[in-house]
């Protein structure tokens, strides 16, 4: 089994600095890579903030702060990572985006190196494909927050070696976190069960139920920690869409059909949390508030 001594991230935005932070976390060195230097210090600057406020609630140690931060390597120059024996991808969710990613790296990286993506729901063989090593590519799908999420999907593609899956399986239990395996299809685990749900919940409000309803239906009759419609806001209605149609796309299948209010709230640029409105309306704080009723029916 190969031994994983550097590792890279690629992307430092919400998914790609959570990912570093959690390497970094665990003891490891971590090479974290952005396109410049304004992008790179505000995920480092993230990445800071997080433990601090984790320090601050009484979670870690003040030490553990800097002690993690001195793991973290912040770099705009991709050939720096060229020996890591570990690169994950964490880039905008388009299978495009990836496969120039993971040719870029087939390219940079010695030919041992694992290449994994944190892919949600994208095909490992297409990804793998555009490489010369697809029985060394494999996906790792952190949950976001990946700092406070405890499970990783490991995705091997049809071609995925044996000992690629190996050492990645024993990469995610060094960092301290649950992994479970997937079979290389739309959606996984997670995606492929959670998001259909959430779709569904969706269609409710689209067919008269309240919003506020349709959560506490869940949350007090199936002991959920966040109702359906809280949670698509919380994802972003975008990703949410994005998903639904990938299944429905991959699967060409009717039951992953999005919600026509889906669509159309996607459409206004309500997407949710992050946007200050979706099916709830929030503050700068991203705190639920109450505000006019607006309709999200159709």
């Amino acid at each position: 089994m190969k031994a994983i001594n550097k590792v890279a991230v690629i992307g430092g935005g919400l998914m790609g600095s959570g990912i570093t932070q959690v390497i970094a976390e665990s003891g490891k060195d971590v090479y974290m890579v952005e396109v410049d230097q304004e992008r790179l210090q505000k995920a480092v600057d993230l990445i800071e903030k997080n433990l601090q406020r984790k320090a601050e609630k009484g979670k870690c140690p003040a030490e553990h702060v800097q002690k993690t931060l001195q793991h973290v390597h912040a770099t705009f120059e991709i050939n720096e990572i060229h020996d890591a024996d570990l690169v994950i991808e964490a880039v905008p969710e388009e299978l495009e985006i990836k496969k120039k990613v993971f040719t870029q790296l087939d390219h940079i990286l010695n030919e041992d190196a694992i290449l994994a993506s944190n892919t949600s729901g994208l095909s490992i063989a297409a990804i793998g494909g555009s490489t010369k090593r697809p029985e060394k590519v494999i996906g790792l799908h952190f949950f976001y927050p990946a700092p406070i999420m405890n499970l990783v999907e490991i995705i091997p593609s049809i071609v995925t070696s044996s000992e690629t899956y190996d050492t990645t399986l024993q990469f995610v239990k060094d960092i301290g976190k649950n992994g479970v395996t997937c079979k290389d299809y739309p959606g996984f685990l997670v995606n492929r069960m959670l998001i259909p749900m959430v779709n569904e919940a969706i269609y409710c409000v689209m067919e008269g139920a309240k919003p506020e309803d349709v959560d506490d239906a869940m949350k007090f009759g199936a002991n959920h920690k966040m109702g359906p419609i809280m949670l698509a806001d919380f994802v972003g209605l975008d990703v949410l869409l994005a998903t639904m149609k990938g299944l429905y796309e991959g699967f060409d299948d009717s039951k992953y059909r999005p919600a026509p209010l889906l669509k159309k709230l996607v459409e206004s640029g309500n997407l949710g949390r992050k946007t200050g409105r979706g099916f709830y309306t929030y503050n700068e704080k991203g705190e639920k508030v109450e505000s006019e009723k607006v309709s999200v029916t159709l």
